[in-house]
């Protein structure tokens, strides 16, 4: 399942985000050091920028991490980021071989809408939630609360039960088909789909969202 998950990152030229996504984002969810969770009034495209770039980042000090915690050298084929700067090139360099110039530009483009579209879910699962610091300094654990969820049906299809997100934090191990619903989740005003649409429209997602963060602070 992992290799498959890694495949299927390559036509989006994000293969790092197996890195981040499991070692970044699941520890510093809701918290400020993880790009991938939206701040309050951040709109889309400022978040595009920071996720982007700072997972990115992130992926390669996890990557040098973990290589160093083993005792292995960075530069070597142990690094599954310098894999996965390798796959991506031999990816579009075997497109631009077949298909040319304007197919090269074809995946290239491709690439970028497909990892929009994906810092965009991103965007709308963890919008303007953040946990709370305990007297330690350190955030408090992980809750149903810090999730965006939604149970309208055709997101689920679509997203393979990733709109039950906050059990997808709860417990990161469980499969998708039998990610549950949580009572105390915060709900999304649409599906996933029509949120990811709306988010395109900074004023009206702050509109329609930003209340619902003042009610969840109040609770």
């Amino acid at each position: 399942e992992q290799a498959l998950s890694k495949l299927m990152l390559l036509p989006a030229l994000y293969q790092h985000f197996f890195i981040e996504h499991n070692r970044g984002h699941h520890k510093h969810v809701a918290t400020a050091q993880d790009p991938a969770s939206a701040r309050r009034g951040e709109n889309l495209y400022a978040f595009w920028w920071r996720s982007v770039t700072g997972s990115w980042r992130d992926a390669w000090a996890l990557e040098k991490e973990r290589l160093q915690k083993a005792g292995k050298p960075f530069w070597s084929q142990q690094n599954e980021m310098l894999r996965f700067m390798l796959y991506q090139f031999a990816w579009l360099i075997g497109i631009a071989w077949w298909f040319g110039w304007r197919g090269l530009a074809g995946a290239v483009v491709v690439g970028i809408i497909g990892f929009l579209l994906l810092e965009t879910i991103n965007y709308i699962e963890h919008y303007g939630l953040r946990r709370k610091l305990l007297p330690s300094g350190r955030p408090e654990p992980v809750s149903p609360v810090h999730s965006w969820n939604s149970d309208h049906e055709l997101g689920r299809i679509m997203l393979y039960e990733l709109t039950r997100h906050s059990d997808h934090h709860y417990k990161s191990t469980r499969k998708y088909q039998i990610l549950r619903h949580m009572d105390e989740s915060p709900q999304l005003p649409f599906g996933y789909p029509a949120s990811m649409v709306i988010a395109l429209v900074p004023p009206l997602w702050f509109s329609l969202m930003d209340v619902r963060i003042d009610r969840i602070a109040a609770a």
